[in-house]
Order: C-alpha cells, then sequence, then structure tokens
C-alpha cells in the first residue's frame, strides 16, 4: 500500500466523519464506527468528494466502550501496521446539575471521552511505535480548559483527557511521535443534537436548579444558533497529519475561543465567574 496509514474513531459523524474524507486525499484510513451499516453518511461523502475517495477508506466496527471490541480491532488493524496516524474522536456528551446527575452518567462518560481513547491508544501504540514521525491527534474540547455549568461530566472528561495527553506526548517524544490536542468550541455536529438530546438530565419543575436550567439552556441554544462549520476542524486535523513536525501540544479552533482563553490567562478566575453570572444568572 503506498499510501500511509490513520485510524479515525467516530467516524460516522461529526468531526470524525469529516476528518475520515478529507484525509483520505493523503491516507488510507480505517475508519471506525460502533454500527458500521449506520456508516451510509460517510460512504456517501467519500464517494461525493473532488477526487472520489471510497477506496481510500475502510470502514470497520469498533466501540470504544467494549473491551472485546477493542481486542478484537486491534487483531484487525495490526495487518495494516505500521499505523502513521491516529485519531481519537469519538466521544459523547452527559449534561445536568450535578445533584441530578445519575452516577452512571458519570462512569459513562468517562468511558467513552477518557477510557475509551486511553485502551484505543494502548492497542494501536505498539503499532505507532514501530514507525518514527506518527502522529496522535485526540479531539479534546474548550470544556477541557474551561469549566461551565450543567455539563460537569462531559467537562471533567474533557479534562481528564488533557491531563492524559500531556503525558502520552512527553512519554512518546523519544520515539518520534507527537501527541496533539485539538480543542473545539462550538460547533454544529451531532453530539449535541444527539447526546445531550439523549443523555441531559433535566431538573423538575419544582428543583432548585430549574429557572438556572432555563437560563442556561437558552444561552447554549442562542450560542449553538452561531456556532461554526465543523469542516474548519477537520482541516485542522488534516493540516497537522501532513505537517512534518507538530510543535505545539494544544489547537484550539473556533470563534472567539482564543479571545476566551486570553482572558483567562491574564485575568483571576472571580474575573471569569463574574462574567458567567452575568451571563447565566442573571
Amino acid at each position: 500500500m503506498n499510501k500511509k496509514i490513520a485510524i479515525v474513531t467516530g467516524a460516522s459523524s461529526g468531526f470524525g466523519l469529516l476528518a475520515a474524507v478529507k484525509l483520505a486525499r493523503s491516507f488510507f484510513v480505517i475508519a471506525t464506527s460502533r454500527q458500521p451499516e449506520k456508516a451510509e453518511q460517510l460512504r456517501e461523502l467519500a464517494a461525493a468528494a473532488a477526487h472520489n475517495v471510497s477506496d481510500s477508506i475502510h470502514i470497520t466496527a469498533l466501540d470504544v466502550t467494549d473491551e472485546q471490541s477493542i481486542v478484537s480491532f486491534g487483531k484487525a488493524v495490526s495487518a495494516y501496521a505500521p499505523i502513521d496516524l491516529l485519531v481519537n474522536n469519538a466521544g459523547t456528551a452527559y449534561g445536568g446539575f450535578i445533584e441530578d446527575v445519575p452516577m452512571e452518567h458519570f462512569r459513562q462518560q468517562f468511558e467513552t471521552n477518557v477510557f475509551g481513547v486511553i485502551h484505543v491508544t494502548k492497542t494501536v501504540l505498539p503499532y505507532i511505535r514501530k514507525h518514527g514521525g506518527a502522529k496522535i491527534i485526540n479531539v479534546s474540547s474548550i470544556s477541557g480548559l474551561t469549566g461551565f455549568p450543567a455539563m460537569s461530566p462531559y467537562v471533567s472528561s474533557k479534562h481528564a483527557l488533557e491531563g492524559f495527553s500531556e503525558s502520552l506526548r512527553i512519554e512518546l517524544l523519544p520515539f518520534g511521535i507527537e501527541t496533539a490536542l485539538i480543542e473545539p468550541g462550538s460547533y454544529k455536529t451531532s453530539i449535541w443534537s444527539t447526546s445531550l438530546s439523549n443523555f441531559m438530565s433535566v431538573p423538575a419543575d419544582d428543583s432548585a436548579y430549574h429557572q438556572y436550567y432555563k437560563k442556561i439552556l437558552s444561552y447554549v441554544q442562542k450560542n449553538g444558533e452561531e456556532s461554526g462549520d465543523p469542516q474548519e476542524v477537520a482541516d485542522l486535523i488534516y493540516q497537522l497529519a501532513t505537517k512534518q513536525h507538530i510543535k505545539k501540544l494544544r489547537y484550539p479552533v473556533g470563534k472567539g475561543i482564543k479571545l476566551t482563553l486570553l482572558f483567562r490567562s491574564l485575568f483571576p478566575w472571580s474575573a471569569w465567574e463574574s462574567i458567567l453570572k452575568k451571563k447565566l444568572f442573571k
């Protein structure tokens, strides 16, 4: 096979779908999905791409929360070694006020966004380590850098992913393997329409949190209407994947994200807290 080999998890929708199609220009992409039979949109986009890239994408099953699924995937992917690129994109979002969120939702959130990433990375690393110059790109979120009310399961999982990625990058530098974090802001992807509609713990009408929930929901919906084109994130993944070296660990992307992070770095927490209180609770 002449092309380099890339793995993209969670490739049936959102950032993963767009990244898989874009990467197929330069890589042979192993695109994973929990239900490959439902990855029809990926097949259609691949066929409709400027240069039909269908032959450069292999769709395969992988549930990052299922140990046997990961073991089976590891055996299958060994035939493609060495692996040049791993994009850990598979993720979901649970929300709600901490008092309302079942502990099982916290556990399920971490199973996908944290333990799933760790397990897939551990499984693929032996095939990546054989090839100096390989890259690992973990799709995090601005939520991995700053908290937000009624989103603690998702936010805390992305904070954990940030810490894991810091350690991973330093561990792998002696092997010539570079790790990067992509930290998108608000984008129009199915994680919010699908995951949060199914996994948001909505407070009861008589709950102490109900009035705050309505205000936060209004803010999130308004922010969603102004969210960016997810192709920007896919383009950034492709840019990093095809660079000779990824010199930085973190790559925030999205409208207003860099300004937000600059504010957080220059001003004390109390200033940030004051802004959120005005926007969300008054």
